[in-house]
C-alpha cells in the first residue's frame, strides 16, 4: 500500500493574540496506523517498562529508589520518625508523578502495610493492611515513618563512587541510577509490575535461605538452588503445596505457578474455626464474601456465621460450625472453592542494562554477583585513590621534617601570600599540592610530635595500597568480600520461614473432601483453535448454529456429564487435566472458553485433542504420520496427586498426526496419502507402560507418503471391506473397491 499523502485542513479562524493562534494549527497529517504506534505508542511503551513498571537488579524501580534515597538524605536512617507529609513532600525534587503516588509507594514499603518480609521503611500509625481490602491507610499528615535498620545495607558506600548518579528531572539535583544493595533485595522482597505487552510478578524468598544460596553459587556455579533456597516465603505466612519438580522449573525459566493455602486451627470449646494465615494472593473481605456465596448458594451447609475479628494482633477470620460439622471436611472444601488456597503465578522478569529478560533464579543470582562485583571494584579503586591523594600529601609534609624551621622561615620573609607557595615548592622540591598542603598547617600544629604522628600514617598508608591493589587485580578476593557481606547480612538480619512447606502429594493422599458435582447431561464442543463449549441440553435444543471464530471449525463434540474429566493433548506432547465443573456453560451463539489461556498453557503450546472420562479406562491411540501407532493405556494419566500437568504424554520421536481416544478394542481405518486404506484392530496394537514410546509400524509409508486419515471404522461403510484387512503388521494396505485396479493384495 502507497503511503498517503498529508491532508491539509482550514481551521477556525483565531483572534489575535490568542493563545490558540499558533503557526501549522488545524494540520491534519493522514498516515498508516502502524506508523502512528511506532511514533507515539512505542516510545510510551518503552518508558513505562524501563521507567516505570520492571524493576532492576538491585530490587527496586524507579519510584522506590527515588523514594529511599530522599528519605536517606533526610537523615532518617538514625534518629527518630518524622510526618510522612514532609518525606512526600521532599521526595518530589526527585518524583514528578504527585503525592498520592509517592505516599503509595512509601505504604507498600513499609511494616505497617505487611506486604514485604524486610520493610525498609519503619511506620509508625495507620499504614493499612496487605491482606485487607477495606483497611485503608491513614493520610500522610497523619502518619509518620523514618528508614527501617536494614536500608543500611541499600546505601552501604553510595558516597565512594559505587553507582552511577544522574539528574533528576529538572537537573537540580542528582538521584542514584541504581543502589549499591549487599544482598539480592531482587529476591528477598516481592515485587509486581504491568508494563505495556509485559509484566513481572516475582516472589519473595526468605533472606537467609537467599544469601546463603548466593554464596554457594560463588564457591560453585554448578549448585542446585532448590538444595539452599527451599521454597518462596511470604509475610503472611500460609502453607505452600511443595512439588520440588515443578518448583526446580520454575528456578530454572524464571515461569510458573505453585499453590499457597490458608493456616486455621480449631477451637473445639466454640465449635469454631480461626484463620489467621492466608495466601499472598487473596485478602480477608474477599474470602469471606465467597463463603457467603457459597452458603447463600447451599453449597457449604456447616456454617452458622462468618465475621471478621482482625485487630492488633493480627488477621483472624472466624467461622462458627453447626453443630456436628466436621472442620477438616469444610476446610478441604473451602480450600477448593474459595481464595483461601489460590496460586501465585511466577514471572522473573527483571530490567538487565535497560532490557526486560526473564530469569532463573541462578541467572538472577549471577547477574547480581556481576553488578556487586562492579560496585565493590568502584568502591575499592576510589579508597585507593583517596588514599593515594593522602599518601602524596604526608610524602610531602615528612620532607618539612628535616628542617621545620627553615619552612617557617621561608613563610615570614615571604613578602607576597601568592608566592608562600612556589617558595615552599623551591625550597623543599616538593609539587604545588604538597606545598598547599604544608602552607594550610595551622602554625600549632607546626610541632615535631604533630608531624611525626602524621609520618607514622605513611607505612599504613602504604600498606592499605598495596592491599587494595591486590584485591583489584583479584576476582577471588573480591568475591570473597562479597561472601563476607552476604554472611554479615544474615548474622544481622536472617530470620526463620514463614511459610511453612507441606508436601503437595501428601495433601492429596490424604484424601479429598466428596466433591459434590453436578451430574446432569451435558455436551463439550471442542474446535481446531481450541475453544471449548459446555452446553446443556436445554441450551442445545433452542441454539441455532455453533458459532465459531473466521476460518476456525468443530472438530470433536462429545456428550457427557458436567462430573466428566477433561484431558488436552498439545502440540508440545504434554496433556493438561481440568474437569468439566471448572467450566461455565455457555451457549452455540458464544466462542466459548480458549484453552490454551484457561490452562495456563506454556508459550507457542496448542491443544490438539481433547479426551473425554468419568474413569481412567480404555486406550490413547497416537497416530504418526509415518504409519506408526502407539497404544497407551488412559491409567498411565491418572496420578495419586491433583497434578494439572504432564509432561512427556506421548512420542516426540515422529510427527502426530491425530490422537485418538478408545474405551475398549476397536477397528481403526487408516488411508495413506498413496490412496490405500487399511483396517486395523486395535488389539493387534500392543500397549506399553511408557507414555511417550513410539509404538509399532502399523501402515508402511513410501517416500514422500504419509497418513492422511485416521478415524475408528464403522463397520459395512466400506464395500468389500475384508480387502482391506491383514493378518501381519505392518502392511501397505489395498485400494477400495471401485478406485481402481484390485487384482492384487498389496499386504506385505
Amino acid at each position: 500500500m502507497a503511503p498517503r499523502k498529508k491532508k491539509e485542513t482550514e481551521s477556525a479562524p483565531k483572534k489575535k493574540g490568542s493563545n490558540a493562534f499558533i503557526a501549522g494549527a488545524g494540520t491534519v497529517i493522514d498516515q498508516e496506523v502502524t506508523q502512528t504506534l511506532k511514533s507515539n505508542f512505542m516510545p510510551y511503551a518503552m518508558s513505562i517498562i524501563v521507567s516505570r513498571a520492571i524493576p532492576e537488579i538491585d530490587g527496586f524501580k524507579p519510584s522506590h529508589r527515588k523514594l529511599l534515597y530522599t528519605m536517606y538524605n533526610m537523615g532518617l536512617l538514625n534518629g527518630s520518625t518524622i510526618k510522612s507529609a514532609n518525606i512526600v513532600g521532599r521526595t518530589m525534587q526527585l518524583n514528578p508523578h504527585g503525592d498520592g503516588a509517592i505516599y503509595e509507594t512509601m505504604v507498600r514499603l513499609s511494616e505497617g502495610y505487611e506486604a514485604l518480609l524486610h520493610p525498609f521503611v519503619a511506620s509508625k500509625g495507620s499504614f493499612g493492611k496487605a491482606y485487607s481490602r477495606d483497611m485503608a491507610y491513614a493520610a500522610s499528615r497523619y502518619t509518620e515513618a523514618k528508614l527501617a535498620p536494614i536500608s543500611a545495607e541499600l546505601f552501604a558506600d553510595i558516597d565512594k563512587d559505587t553507582v552511577d548518579f544522574v539528574d533528576n528531572y529538572d537537573a537540580t539535583m542528582k538521584e542514584p541510577v541504581l543502589f549499591p544493595v549487599t544482598f539480592p533485595t531482587i529476591l528477598v522482597n516481592s515485587n509486581m509490575g504491568i508494563a505495556a505487552g509485559m509484566a513481572s510478578n516475582i516472589c519473595s524468598f526468605n533472606l537467609k535461605e537467599v544469601c546463603e544460596t548466593t554464596i554457594a553459587y560463588i564457591k560453585d556455579n554448578d549448585i542446585n538452588v532448590a538444595d539452599t533456597l527451599l521454597a518462596p516465603d511470604f509475610p503472611i505466612g500460609g502453607e505452600l503445596l511443595y512439588n520440588r519438580e515443578e518448583m526446580e522449573k520454575i528456578y530454572e525459566t524464571g515461569r510458573g505457578s505453585f499453590k499457597v493455602r490458608g493456616v486455621y486451627t480449631f477451637d473445639k470449646k466454640n465449635n469454631c474455626i480461626d484463620i489467621t494465615e492466608i495466601p499472598p494472593t487473596a485478602t480477608s473481605e474477599a474470602i469471606i464474601e465467597k463463603v457467603v456465596d457459597l452458603v447463600k448458594l447451599k453449597k457449604v451447609t456447616e456454617i452458622n456465621d462468618i465475621r471478621d475479628e482482625t485487630d492488633l494482633s493480627g488477621l483472624k477470620i472466624t467461622i462458627d460450625l453447626k453443630r456436628g460439622a466436621d472442620p477438616e471436611k469444610l476446610m478441604k472444601k473451602l480450600f477448593r472453592l474459595t481464595p483461601l488456597q489460590d496460586s501465585f503465578a511466577c514471572n522473573f522478569n527483571i530490567l538487565i542494562a535497560g532490557y526486560p529478560k526473564v530469569m532463573g533464579i541462578k541467572e538472577i543470582i549471577s547477574e547480581w554477583v556481576a553488578y556487586r562485583t562492579l560496585c565493590v571494584k568502584r568502591r575499592v579503586y576510589h579508597s585507593l585513590t583517596k588514599a593515594k591523594d593522602r599518601l602524596h600529601l604526608l610524602k610531602g609534609l615528612s620532607k618539612i621534617l628535616l628542617d621545620i624551621d627553615k619552612a617557617i622561615k621561608i613563610v615570614r620573609e615571604t613578602v607576597e601570600e601568592k608566592e608562600v607557595v612556589p617558595n615552599l615548592m623551591i625550597g623543599f622540591g616538593i609539587d604545588e599540592i604538597q606545598a598547599e598542603y604544608v602552607a594550610e598547617i595551622k602554625l600549632r600544629h607546626l610541632n615535631r610530635e604533630y608531624i611525626l604522628k602524621r609520618l607514622d600514617d605513611i607505612e599504613k598508608l602504604e600498606n592499605e595500597i598495596e592491599e587494595m591493589e591486590a584485591i583489584l587485580k583479584s576476582n577471588a578476593k573480591i568475591l570473597k568480600i562479597i561472601v563476607g557481606e552476604l554472611t554479615e547480612v544474615i548474622k544481622k538480619y536472617g530470620t526463620e520461614r514463614r511459610t511453612k512447606i507441606i508436601n503437595a502429594g501428601d495433601v492429596a493422599e490424604n484424601g479429598e473432601e466428596e466433591r459434590e458435582v453436578d451430574n446432569s447431561p451435558v455436551t463439550f464442543f471442542f474446535t481446531n483453535d481450541g475453544y471449548f463449549k459446555k452446553i446443556t441440553p436445554i441450551s442445545l435444543r433452542m441454539s441455532g448454529e455453533q458459532k465459531c471464530k473466521e476460518g476456525d471449525f468443530i472438530t470433536q463434540s462429545v456428550e457427557s456429564t458436567n462430573a466428566a474429566e477433561l484431558l488436552f493433548f498439545t502440540n508440545k506432547q504434554q496433556v493438561y487435566k481440568t474437569t468439566a465443573e471448572e467450566f461455565s456453560e455457555t451457549k452455540a451463539s458464544m466462542l466459548g472458553d480458549y484453552i490454551p489461556a484457561k490452562l495456563d498453557f506454556d508459550e507457542g503450546e496448542t491443544p490438539v485433542y481433547m479426551t473425554v472420562l468419568d474413569k481412567y479406562t480404555g486406550y490413547m491411540l497416537f497416530v504418526y504420520e509415518n504409519g506408526r501407532i502407539s497404544k497407551v493405556a488412559l491409567s498411565a494419566y491418572e496420578t495419586k496427586t491433583n497434578r494439572k500437568k504432564l509432561i512427556k504424554a506421548y512420542c516426540d520421536k515422529y510427527p502426530l498426526f491425530k490422537a485418538i481416544y478408545i474405551k475398549e478394542e476397536t477397528e481403526l481405518m487408516l488411508r495413506s496419502t498413496n490412496g490405500r486404506i487399511l483396517l486395523v484392530n486395535s488389539a493387534n496394537i500392543p500397549a506399553k507402560g511408557v507414555k511417550e514410546n513410539g509404538g509399532i509400524a502399523v501402515m508402511t509409508q513410501k517416500r514422500g507418503q504419509k497418513i492422511e486419515a485416521a478415524e475408528i471404522y464403522v463397520k459395512g461403510s466400506i464395500e468389500n471391506e475384508h480387502r482391506l484387512r491383514t493378518r501381519t503388521l505392518p502392511a501397505a494396505g489395498n485400494k477400495p473397491a471401485g478406485s481402481g485396479s484390485q487384482n492384487e493384495m498389496d499386504f506385505d
